[in-house]
């Protein structure tokens, strides 16, 4: 069922021998295994979607193949922007790419999705952007959008998968569609445990495209593709990774994901967004460290201040008390020990004493569950409740079952590496 199921929605590419003696070896992501793709490329014209984590070796995958002689006509670039300096939410705007001259179109923003003008002198679409695995990680929403201008304009779209730094385990609430945003569209929970191409197949098996995307999506489809074989979408595979492998990212993939610990604590707290309590953007330890004013002065202190990637952050010059997780005997990896984590945010709303106040209400006048930010990033408007009925941990986490379950079913139909 399985094999069917990749046969429908993907051309798949595999190395002679892949298998679990390469799980020992180095891990190579699909933009390395250029030996694959590069053929494919010859002689056509592509457009990319990426970033600075874009990334073949030391150089830029753009630089790279126009080293190789491919015949990059554009560029799409996600939310940061392509060389990822940007602040989160900010509006990027269209420009040109200053060391290689080629125009850079911004999919971040009141345009999300390249149109059929944009697409018209390209032959093949090639993504490759470094996620980390968390549903309101903004990058997996931009690969849905691209992948449906793909099927709809009927361009073939190549996939340069990468591994998950968070991909060792699934948790956290599966969203309700009611709650669906660019920060969470599809119903998966916080940590989904898939790689970006994994999740790509499981976008198009599970006909979560837009309708017209959704129709085309086994148009022109083979399994063992060759230059002369037009495909719609494939994902060239990394080789070496599984789901327990430990990652370390090259690069950051966001101005306020600096280091490897930032990237395992970002599921985990990236929910005080949605609150009053900074997470430590505007310092050198965004995503490690968390406070409000509000909170005991006797507590860790911090101050965040403007800087490149988090201009105008949250609680600008004022003092903030909490807790730092950047301590060197502090082990991210081990302290988050395969789930969701939220001691940290339980532990911060009853420290607060103003607690009406405790999550950001929206500006609009009688909003609507569905408006507030924490319930957009829990996918739910039942996290916040439980927060304020004083829920323990272990009551919350019963509630995401049996959904989680479900998901970890539907999750399997689409794995291309072992757990």
């Amino acid at each position: 069922m399985k094999e069917i199921i990749r046969a429908i929605a993907f051309c798949l590419i595999i190395l002679p021998g892949f298998g679990s003696t390469l799980n020992a070896q180095r891990i190579r992501t699909g933009a390395d295994r250029m030996e694959v793709y590069l053929p494919l490329l010859s002689g056509k014209k592509v457009a990319v979607f990426a970033n600075q984590t874009s990334i073949v070796g030391n150089a830029h995958l753009v630089d790279t193949l126009l080293s190789k002689g491919v015949q990059i006509v554009k560029i799409f670039a996600p939310e940061h922007g392509f060389r990822g300096t940007a602040d989160a939410g900010e509006h990027i705007e269209n420009m040109k790419d200053a060391k290689t001259g080629l125009p850079v179109i911004s999919l971040y923003g009141s345009k999300r999705k390249p149109g059929a003008e944009e697409l018209q002198d390209v032959d093949v679409l090639l993504f490759d952007i470094q996620d980390v695995g968390v549903r309101f990680y903004t990058f997996i929403s931009s690969l849905q959008e691209f992948m449906e201008a793909a099927l709809e304009n009927k361009k073939p779209l190549m996939i340069l998968d990468r591994p998950n730094p968070n991909g060792s385990y699934i948790d956290g609430p599966v969203l309700d569609r009611k709650f669906s945003s660019f920060v969470g569209m599809q119903p998966i929970p916080v940590v989904y445990g898939l790689t970006i191409g994994e999740y790509a197949m499981m976008l198009a098996g599970e006909k979560w495209l837009s309708e017209k995307a959704n129709l085309q999506n086994s148009y022109n489809i083979s399994t063992q593709p060759t230059r002369d074989t037009p495909f719609h979408i494939q994902v060239i595979k990394c080789a070496g990774y599984k789901h327990s492998s430990e990652y370390i990212l090259p690069v950051k993939p966001s101005p306020n994901l600096p280091n490897q610990r930032s990237v395992l604590l970002y599921p985990s707290l990236c929910f005080f967004e949605g609150t009053v309590i900074s997470l430590g953007r505007g310092t050198g330890k965004p995503f490690q460290v968390f406070g409000s004013p509000g909170l005991p002065d006797n507590l860790y202190s911090f101050t965040p201040v403007s800087v490149e990637g988090a201009k105008n952050p949250p609680l600008l010059n004022k003092e903030c008390f909490g807790y730092d997780l950047s301590g060197e005997s502090f082990n991210a990896r081990k302290e988050i020990d395969g789930k969701l984590q939220l001691k940290w945010l339980l532990k911060a709303y009853d420290l607060y004493l103003d607690k009406e106040k405790f999550f950001l209400k929206p500006s609009k006048d009688n909003p609507k569950p569905e408006d507030y930010f924490f319930n957009k990033l829990a996918g739910n408007d039942v996290l916040m409740q439980q927060i304020k009925e004083r829920k323990t941990e272990a009551e919350i986490r019963r509630s995401w079952e049996p959904a989680l379950s479900n998901f970890k079913t539907i999750r399997s139909k689409y794995l291309l590496y072992g757990d």
